[in-house]
């Protein structure tokens, strides 16, 4: 590789003349007597990994059957397509994370639980919710939790095919344009549950 007028020894232009000036760690161009320009071949470009970051967000994990229901399918899809992501030079770095608190909501833009984002993209925007009976049961009022729509069906765990999809799209197919995203106002839903948590 051509570094700042040098040659690495990986340079075999030498090889047929006999010149044994390369047997050292670096020479500089003009040290190799094979004539202008046999040293400075391009070599191939290393690219940069690809980074995806995966958010998931969620109240509770110890209780909330859908809570514990997302984690095992994210880590489910995760497995499944790391070595297709790996192969692709693909780096996937996975934040898991319990928002126990409003300032924490705030500070991620929480909006229902529970939310798995890549590369800050909700996998689903449209959010929909229904009763979620363990999380009332751990907060002692009643609480929605998310229910996701994946191909026409409505599930209370995101199916591990619709975690794929959104990974493998935002990899390999075409970004959608970034919306602007509207000003965060907490849900009326997690307001009830932080109130029930605390006077518990």
């Amino acid at each position: 590789m051509v570094d700042n007028n040098h040659v690495s020894v990986d340079c075999s232009c030498c090889s047929d003349c006999g010149d044994t000036t390369l047997n050292t760690q670096t020479v500089t161009l003009d040290g190799c007597s094979c004539g202008p320009g046999c040293c400075d071949v391009p070599k191939p470009i290393q690219m940069a990994k690809k980074r995806i970051v995966i958010d998931f967000l969620f109240l509770d994990v110890s209780v909330c059957t859908r809570c514990q229901g997302a984690d095992t399918s994210l880590d489910e899809a995760l497995s499944e397509v790391s070595k297709v992501l790996e192969a692709t030079g693909v780096e996937v770095l996975v934040n898991k994370i319990n928002v126990v608190s409003e300032e924490l909501a705030k500070q991620y833009k929480f909006i229902s639980s529970p939310t798995i984002r890549v590369n800050g993209r909700d996998i689903q925007m449209d959010v929909k919710e229904s009763l979620c009976e363990s999380c009332g049961d751990l907060c002692g009022d009643e609480v929605d939790c998310r229910v996701w729509v994946y191909q026409g069906n409505e599930y209370t765990i995101p199916p591990k095919a619709m975690i794929i999809e959104a990974l493998l799209k935002e990899v390999y197919g075409e970004s959608d344009d970034v919306q602007k995203e509207p000003e965060y106002s907490m849900p009326d839903n997690l307001k009830k549950f932080y109130a029930a948590m605390r006077n518990k």
